[in-house]
């Protein structure tokens, strides 16, 4: 008996004196973990670069106040690393349609990150109500010859929204003598921008006192433009398969109503999911077309959703 308690008690110091190597290891374990963390993990101010532009006009980085805040918005977009990835793979599926679209209305290729800015490419509203990748208002999409109504929202057409945008720009350039302020006009508006320009007789964004947000917008604009042209300097690393890429449509004319897309659908073999991922701006499931209007919709070519 007194053997047995002998063994006993030995098994259990051998126990203790195991749970107790165990413990300094876990420690040890632990303090190299930690050392390893605080180690690899760095933020890093980051340098300004010694040029920018926005569709060919310089930025005046010699002024101190002009680095600071281009300084704020690389910061913010740079060190936003989920939603950086998400602008490239985004870009990847969008920018090769929009690039020839500026071409095509006259716009310069930079106006592709305005777009990046103000929608982060996403089809969706903002919560003022702006629509679409180019985020225009009703009223803007109206004035300038867009459909919206319940069944059709043009807003969300990327080519003829693209060409709007351009519209809209091209005449801001034409009043403000700059792409930067039509650039800012986009997110102030015209008037807004006017007013400004009337209170504090200057006529270069650069040197306008502006909202928080317009004195902001150009910013994020040129962070954005900078940090897509050159992802790895800024710590984006990605392959080619992690991209998004466009799905291969064909056009189908439709000039006749329509009472029910995800009935129409189907003789293309796909369904109403799919049919509004490529078609946005159809705003039901179903078209009242009375006037018999054309409209163009697109269909993916098959083999993609099987």
């Amino acid at each position: 008996m007194k053997l047995i308690n002998k063994i006993g008690l030995g098994f259990a110091v051998l126990a203790v004196s195991a749970i107790s190597i165990n413990a300094v290891q876990d420690t040890q374990t632990d303090e190299v973990l930690e050392k390893k963390i605080v180690n690899d993990y760095n933020i890093y101010a980051l340098p300004i670069p010694a040029q920018l532009d926005f569709a060919g006009e310089d930025v005046p980085l010699y002024n101190p106040d002009i680095r600071e805040r281009i300084d704020r918005e690389l910061l913010v977009n740079a060190y936003w690393q989920s939603n950086g990835l998400l602008l490239f793979k985004r870009a990847n599926k969008y920018f090769p349609q929009i690039e020839p679209l500026l071409k095509k209305y006259g716009l310069p290729d930079d106006f592709k990150y305005l777009a990046v800015a103000e929608s982060a490419l996403e089809y969706k509203s903002s919560p003022v109500g702006a629509s679409g990748i180019w985020h225009f208002m009703k009223g803007t999409g109206v004035e300038y010859g867009l459909e919206i109504n319940d069944y059709v929202d043009e807003r969300y057409d990327l080519e003829k929204a693209t060409m709007v945008a351009a519209e809209y720009l091209k005449k801001s350039k034409a009043k403000f003598g700059s792409w930067t302020m039509a650039a800012a006009s986009y997110n102030a508006g015209v008037a807004g921008m006017n007013k400004q320009i009337n209170r504090q007789k200057e006529t270069n964004y650069y040197d306008l006192l502006l909202n928080g947000e317009t004195s902001r917008y150009v910013f994020r604009i040129l962070a954005i433009k900078e940090i897509m042209t050159h992802p790895e300097q800024y710590g984006f690393n990605f392959r080619p398969k992690d991209l998004y890429g466009a799905i291969p449509t064909f056009k189908v004319k439709v000039d006749y109503p329509v009472e029910d897309w995800a009935e129409w659908v189907k003789q293309y073999g796909i369904n109403y999911k799919i049919l509004k991922i490529h078609n946005p701006w159809l705003r039901d499931t179903y078209l009242k077309n009375a006037s018999g209007k054309e409209y163009f919709i697109e269909i993916p070519e098959k083999g993609y959703y099987q």
